[in-house]
């Protein structure tokens, strides 16, 4: 028997399909930020896959966008209660990765 298509255990593993978004969602664990402060903290992501990655996880609803009417206009994200449920997961696997790491 697969995992069909309305599976709750599919939808929560495609959200992972994004190699970014638990990087991104760890990067928001303390509170707004700047597209340009998550892209210099992160590292090795580009400007668009980082765009990519904040749309899906505003469509997810993990995420929200704040946009504020200044000049330049200025736009920021912090997690929804979703994100924040999802950091608990996301936590415990770095938990289990250092854990578990194999040294070269």
């Amino acid at each position: 028997m697969g995992l069909e298509a309305d599976c709750p255990a599919r939808a929560a593993l495609d959200l992972f399909a994004s190699r970014w978004l638990a990087v991104v969602l760890y990067c928001l664990r303390n509170g707004p930020r700047r597209p340009v402060a998550l892209r210099a903290e992160i590292g090795g992501i580009s400007d668009k896959v980082l765009q990519q990655t904040l749309r899906t996880m505003t469509a997810e609803g993990l995420i929200r966008r704040r946009r504020y009417a200044e000049s330049p206009p200025r736009v920021d994200y912090e997690l929804t209660d979703a994100g924040r449920d999802l950091l608990v997961p996301v936590m415990a696997l770095g938990q289990w990765a250092a854990k578990h790491r194999v040294d070269d």
